[in-house]
């Protein structure tokens, strides 16, 4: 099994920046979490509030945990919202259900990490982090 590297972070972070201003974004936190949910690499733009950083780990360490992205997070608390607030309950606010939390697999479905993405429209922080994450050869699990 692949193990995610602080490079490989450090790069998918880089990454996500560069697409963010290329489409002329607010500015935005990207967040890496291991396999584990464990914090790998963080950085918030200047002029990202403060609350950025602990939505992007939101919408990372619910799609890691629930090996879904938080895309279908989204999904699942639109179809079930009594299960989706007692989830959000039971692990003391750390999960946002919206898209920007993307799964980061290897060519075996292995699951290695997690990518949260918070700033713009939820979309487009999406869009961000599966560049970040295919900028490193892994694939991007939405």
């Amino acid at each position: 099994m692949s193990v995610l590297t602080l490079k490989q972070a450090n790069h998918i972070i880089n990454t996500a920046i560069h697409v963010a201003r290329e489409l002329n974004m607010a500015p935005i936190t990207v967040v890496v979490l291991d396999n584990a949910g464990h914090l790998k690499a963080l950085q918030r733009e200047d002029g990202a509030s403060m609350i950025r950083q602990k939505i992007a780990t939101a919408k990372a360490w619910g799609a890691v945990n629930m090996g879904v992205s938080s895309r279908s997070l989204a999904a699942v608390a639109e179809q079930r919202p009594d299960f989706m607030n007692a989830l959000i309950d039971v692990a003391e606010g750390k999960i946002m259900p919206v898209p920007g939390g993307v799964l980061i697999r290897d060519a075996d479905n292995n699951l290695i990490g997690a990518v949260g993405i918070s700033g713009d429209k939820s979309d487009q922080d999406e869009r961000c982090a599966i560049a970040g994450i295919e900028a490193v050869g892994y694939f991007a699990s939405v």
